[in-house]
């Protein structure tokens, strides 16, 4: 047999009988780490040997707090319009600037009269010239001189005229483009010595009073809101604002499965712009909360964020909790006992169901008994 093959064969066996004893050997066992339900009931088992892990706690209370729904969306102008021309005509004057605030009925751009005041006119005379034919076929009527179709055809004469000198008087007003609306010039269209037609804009107009603010809640949290629930929130640049609820959509986005959110909010002096980045707050009722400080929280077997706390038997206890508002000194849940004995230090260091030794802070001990 070839020398190379033979080293090659005891090399194989050397190897097969290195693994080999790995799989036989009990020391070599890989460790498993005991469910949390076998650590809480070692931990139990310590009590009898005073072997108890400490930790540190404090007693806190539930208090009253208003519970938020926090929205965030961005500020938008109540109506946009292109204000526009409605005949055709030179533009003989612009009094406005962009930017300019104007009310109702205010003179935007005027159009050349030309000869529409002297149709106005001649419309006029046609008039009362047709007034006085049908008073006449009356008169005739009474005397039997005057027949039923005649008459009726003054009467539409009259009529006719009527509606002539209506459409003249609108085609002189038209020579005036004015505001619908209160608001702010934004943009200018037409300038002096244009050429307006038909549909041509003069320039448009934002109405910020009153300023909404648009958002998009979820599925879960649309079912809180009404119209009416007063709210309070502020600007990207530091603006408060005081709004009441005037829309809550029913019907929800395609995509992203959301409904729509509206809040009015006065703004006489038109401080608030529109398109700013805004977060309100809308208050849904009152709940018993505590306030803890979010370095507290921790995850329980299921992927839930709650705190740890202990029983009137020092065992530790998981309560899932809810964030209903945060602040400068902590966050307020809800989710936990009136009086809840609250670990601040070693809550990472023990399991639900362990009995602990617990070493409660000087201002908190005389909490422990109930009012």
């Amino acid at each position: 047999m070839p020398r190379n093959l033979i080293l090659a064969l005891l090399v194989a066996l050397l190897l097969l009988l290195w693994l080999g004893s790995g799989l036989f050997s009990a020391d070599s066992a890989p460790a498993e780490h005991p469910p949390l339900a076998l650590q809480a009931q070692a931990g139990s088992a310590t009590v009898g040997n005073g072997n108890l892990t400490r930790v540190r706690a404090r007693v806190i209370k539930a208090e009253a707090r208003t519970r938020y729904l926090v929205l965030r969306g961005r500020t938008e102008s109540k109506r946009t319009v292109q204000v526009k021309a409605e005949i055709a005509g030179k533009v003989v004057s612009r009094p406005v600037e962009r930017g300019m605030r104007v009310e109702p009925a205010d003179l935007l751009c005027a159009v050349a009269v030309d000869d529409r005041e002297a149709s106005v006119a001649e419309a006029q005379a046609a008039l009362e010239d047709a007034r006085i034919e049908y008073d006449g076929t009356l008169k005739l009527r009474q005397q039997g001189l005057q027949s039923e179709m005649a008459i009726a055809g003054a009467a539409a004469r009259q009529e006719a005229a009527r509606a002539n000198l209506r459409r003249q008087v609108l085609n002189l007003e038209r020579t005036r483009i004015v505001a619908p609306f209160g608001g702010v010039v934004e943009e200018l269209h037409m300038h002096t010595g244009d050429y307006a037609v038909p549909g041509a804009p003069c320039v448009t107009l934002i109405d910020l009073d009153p300023m909404l603010v648009r958002a998009d809640v979820t599925e879960r949290e649309v079912g809180e809101l009404r119209p009416g629930d007063r709210v309070k929130g502020r600007t990207s640049v530091g603006q408060e604002i005081e709004g009441v609820g005037s829309v809550v959509g029913k019907q929800s986005d395609s995509v992203t499965r959301t409904y729509p959110v509206e809040v009015t909010v006065d703004n006489p002096d038109y401080e608030i712009r529109s398109g700013l980045t805004a977060s309100v707050q809308i208050g849904l009722g009152t709940v018993r909360a505590h306030q803890i400080s979010p370095a507290l929280f921790t995850l329980n077997d299921e992927g839930e964020i709650g705190v740890r706390t202990l029983d009137q038997a020092n065992r530790v206890e998981f309560h899932t909790v809810q964030v209903i508002e945060d602040g400068p000194e902590g966050v307020w849940v809800s989710g936990l006992p009136a009086i809840t004995r609250l670990i601040t230090v070693g809550q990472e260091f023990v399991v639900a169901g362990e009995v602990v030794e617990p070493v409660y802070s000087d201002d908190s001990t005389a909490q422990l008994v109930r009012p």
